[in-house]
């Protein structure tokens, strides 16, 4: 079984930053991506950022600029710097990881952004 906790979700003004936080624990042998996903209300889940093993990146395109993901692999760690933040950046955040034919969730952690 795989435990993700995340932390670092709050409450920031419009053109402020948070930094977000998963750590992976438990049997962990061979991650593949691992990244942040996020729900709105009343939305669909949607990708934010993830990133392979190897380092290459996925971003959504209203993120690209403004959010930027790192991993570690050794720590089995996913971190997602959020700059410049908007008002519809507001949602539930949750952290992800693939690894074999499991996909893996955190509980989320709320961001929201005031105007």
């Amino acid at each position: 079984q795989v435990q993700l906790a995340e932390s670092g979700g709050g409450l920031v003004q419009a053109g402020g930053s948070l930094r977000l936080s998963c750590a992976a624990s438990g049997s962990i042998f061979s991650i593949k991506p691992m990244g942040w996903y996020r729900q709105a209300p009343g939305k669909q889940r949607e990708l934010v950022a993830t990133m392979s093993r190897d380092g290459r990146t996925n971003y959504q395109d209203s993120v690209k600029g403004r959010f930027t993901i790192s991993r570690d692999n050794g720590k089995n760690t996913v971190t997602l710097q959020m700059n410049s933040l908007k008002p519809e950046d507001t949602a539930v955040y949750y952290c992800n990881l693939v690894q074999g034919s499991g996909s893996y969730w955190g509980q989320g952690t709320q961001v929201t952004v005031s105007s």
